[in-house]
């Protein structure tokens, strides 16, 4: 009797599932993924769907792409959030797909948030997807590398959706007004700024145009008054997730690359969306030592200032004092050749084990030490000439390396001189 009185079907449905596409060739975007010689397409040509992990930012269609997968291949269409899911209830869905592939009828099992589920909930998928009870399509906004297991990885092939570009987004704003029979009421400036607040997320421009279309205005609005009516959408960005990583990397990139543009781009990208400043100037100081080292001392001390600065000021006015650091940076002489000489004595070290230092430079408190040849034979350097004894520093049974060779770049320039004059009085010493 309830269902005499069930109106959903009349009740209104949001633009985004009114749009949602019927089939594969209705979808926007993603042709390097559903195209006809893209993974998918040849998948789908050769009728050998493989289980498959989407990965890639919200509102790019790995929903509407898994529904329309299990349109085209006949299969039971099952959808799970890992949010809400737990061990029962993926029992439920296994029990129900094993007595539906008695009856002769496969299931498509989409599991939203894959990588929110935990390893032994994972490995859970393992048996039904070899048996084929299921044809697993996860979907995650985190890269699969670090939060899938290896094992559901090896049965699952990686399909990256990008975000929606420019004309993605425009074409879809194009079907929302053909679909509703309405116009955009903006002027070509301010729907320029509608595509802009989306941020690639279709999802998002369709609830934006569908607030739009519901206004009453007589005339177009231009891209200020727009923006006092809508705000934009928030930036992607995780500060434990892919995002803040993929910032930094492209930060101390853009700086190692002498690039002082794209790396207060970068900088400014990821204090807009709500980066601690303070982890910012950890970074940049981490990127003096290792990028720039020797070759501009200065550069550290700046790093350091600049800090300091933040501390003192807060924000924003602090920010700017780190953005100074920066451009330094990006401009600064280049070499890493300290971080590779402590990189290569880090290895040595490990590989000599405990090797003593050779008698001559260790002191000799008592008499047994004295006896023992502690001390014997240490030329103290500031009475050779040139403060300059030439004595060998390193166990008397490993063979003098080579950790620390200067660029000739900045400052380093006359380190390598300094090097240099020193080996050379070294071998005259020796000989």
């Amino acid at each position: 009797m309830a269902d005499l009185f069930d109106r959903t079907a009349d009740a209104p449905r949001p633009l985004a599932d009114r749009l949602r596409p019927a089939a594969l060739s209705e979808v926007i975007g993603q042709q390097q993924v559903i195209g006809p010689d893209a993974p998918l397409g040849v998948m789908l040509a050769s009728g050998a769907l493989s289980s498959i992990v989407f990965w890639g930012p919200p509102g790019v269609g790995k929903t509407t792409i898994a529904r329309l997968l299990a349109d085209e291949t006949q299969l039971h269409f099952v959808q799970i959030s890992a949010i809400f899911s737990g061990v029962a209830e993926l029992r439920k869905v296994f029990d129900a797909a094993r007595a539906r592939r008695r009856d002769g009828q496969g299931t498509l099992l989409f599991v939203d948030e894959i990588h929110r589920f935990n390893k032994a909930q994972q490995d859970s998928f393992l048996p039904h997807m070899e048996d084929g009870t299921i044809l697993l399509v996860g979907a995650t906004t985190e890269n699969p590398s670090f939060e899938l297991n290896a094992a559901l990885l090896s049965r699952a092939q990686v399909l990256v959706l990008q975000r929606l570009g420019h004309e993605d987004l425009e074409a879809l704003a194009a079907r929302a007004e053909a679909v509703t029979g309405k116009t955009l009421p903006l002027d070509a400036q301010a729907r320029a700024a509608l595509i802009g607040m989306a941020d690639g997320d279709g999802r998002a421009l369709l609830n934006l145009v569908e607030q739009i279309l519901a206004w009453k205005i007589d005339a177009p609005l231009d891209a200020a008054a727009l923006s006092t009516r809508l705000m934009r959408r928030a930036a992607q960005y995780d500060k434990s997730g892919d995002a803040h990583y993929n910032l930094i990397s492209a930060l101390h990139k853009s700086v190692r690359g002498s690039d002082p543009d794209a790396a207060l781009y970068w900088f400014a990208r990821m204090l807009d969306a709500g980066e601690d400043p303070r982890y910012l100037a950890r970074r940049i100081t981490r990127m003096a030592v290792e990028d720039i080292g020797l070759a501009d001392p200065q550069a550290q001390a700046v790093c350091l200032q600049g800090w300091e600065t933040y501390e003192r000021l807060g924000s924003p006015e602090g920010e700017l004092a780190i953005a100074q650091a920066l451009v330094y940076l990006a401009l600064a002489p280049k070499s890493n050749a300290v971080y590779a000489g402590y990189k290569a004595a880090r290895r040595a070290a490990k590989s000599t084990g405990s090797l003593m230092p050779p008698k001559h430079i260790l002191n000799a408190p008592t008499k047994l030490m004295k006896d023992e040849g502690y001390g014997k034979g240490y030329a103290y350097d500031h009475d050779a000439e040139d403060a300059f004894s030439g004595q060998d520093y390193f166990p008397e049974s490993m063979e003098r390396p080579a950790f620390y060779e200067p660029v000739e770049r900045g400052f380093e320039r006359d380190l390598r001189k300094r090097l240099e004059y020193f080996a050379k009085l070294r071998a005259q010493r020796h000989s």
